[in-house]
């Protein structure tokens, strides 16, 4: 890991620490892998980290509810926001009382200190990349937007349509379909029905393009039209095996989990981490996805 080539060892956590994470849903896979990592990487320096999460992945208020009984609790807080302001008054309350918050993934808040995840512009980068491989000039594209407000959403869109058109494709859709499944699916039965000819769509999460994934079968255009997610959970692996998906970007949300816990005992122990700390993804297709790990089992 980079951090340990230039910052050396992890210093030996206080006794009684402890961390809470604030989980967006953990009814999605990727969160699941997130916050598995996390207790995994916690365990290994004898460190508690109790996991709360909202009751779905648009239940700002209920997330807030979670991360002010974390504040009460004096925790260092790991914090994945639904959006980029929902949790803002439980940051404020902690940073005010000294007390460390990561913000891991997804949603950025807008005075977050401390950063851990992977490039979202680059994860729609690295889609457009993919559909530029094997699509003509001038072809039609779309994409499933995920919760409008959130950064990782913007920025994966933004970072998809711009090399996407940039290199001569057409973006007839940008719709949201709010990281869920069933309204994935109905957006895309739509936007197949409007472009008939639409060579590929790409989902803003796994969940989302499994929904196109099923859009496409249900018109009788699997393979005629590519399916691109973003994750890297087990079933956007199995589809990919299965033909439904065309590729995904992994962002190693298990691999996320152990660094946000790495950096937050680092800080901890008065180390000069980075602000923001990218982790990695990769491009996963059907020509190297029995080679590469999916996140969760």
């Amino acid at each position: 890991m980079e951090l340990e080539s230039t910052l050396g060892a992890v210093p030996e956590p206080a006794e009684g620490t402890k961390i809470g994470s604030i989980m967006k849903f953990l009814g999605n896979q990727y969160w699941v892998a997130l916050s598995e990592g996390q207790t995994a990487a916690a365990g290994q320096y004898g460190v508690e980290v109790e996991v709360q999460a909202a009751a779905t992945e648009s239940d700002q208020v209920g997330q807030l509810n979670s991360a002010e009984t974390m504040l009460q609790k004096k925790y260092t807080m790991l914090v994945s926001p639904q959006t980029d302001t929902n949790l803002c008054p439980a940051v404020e309350k902690a940073e005010q009382q000294d007390l460390l918050v990561v913000n891991v993934n997804d949603a950025v808040l807008p005075g977050a200190k401390q950063w851990v995840g992977p490039n979202q512009r680059q994860n729609g980068v690295n889609a457009a990349n993919f559909v530029l491989e094997s699509a003509d000039k001038g072809a039609q594209v779309a994409v499933i937007e995920g919760q409008a407000g959130v950064y990782a959403a913007k920025q994966r869109t933004e970072g998809f349509t711009k090399t996407a058109e940039d290199g001569g494709l057409k973006v007839v859709a940008s719709v949201p379909g709010d990281w869920d499944i069933s309204k994935a699916r109905d957006a895309a039965t739509t936007i197949i029905s409007q472009y008939p000819d639409i060579k590929a769509i790409y989902a803003n999460n796994d969940g989302m393009a499994l929904g196109v994934a099923e859009a496409v079968k249900a018109a009788g255009k699997k393979g005629e039209i590519m399916v691109i997610g973003t994750d890297g959970v087990k079933a956007a692996y199995d589809a990919i095996r299965a033909g439904d998906l065309t590729a995904t970007v992994d962002s190693y949300p298990y691999l996320t989990g152990q660094v946000s816990v790495n950096v937050a005992l680092r800080i901890l122990g008065g180390q000069d981490v980075p602000r923001a700390v990218y982790t990695p993804q990769a491009l996963i297709t059907s020509k190297n996805v029995d080679d590469a790990a999916p996140t969760l089992d």
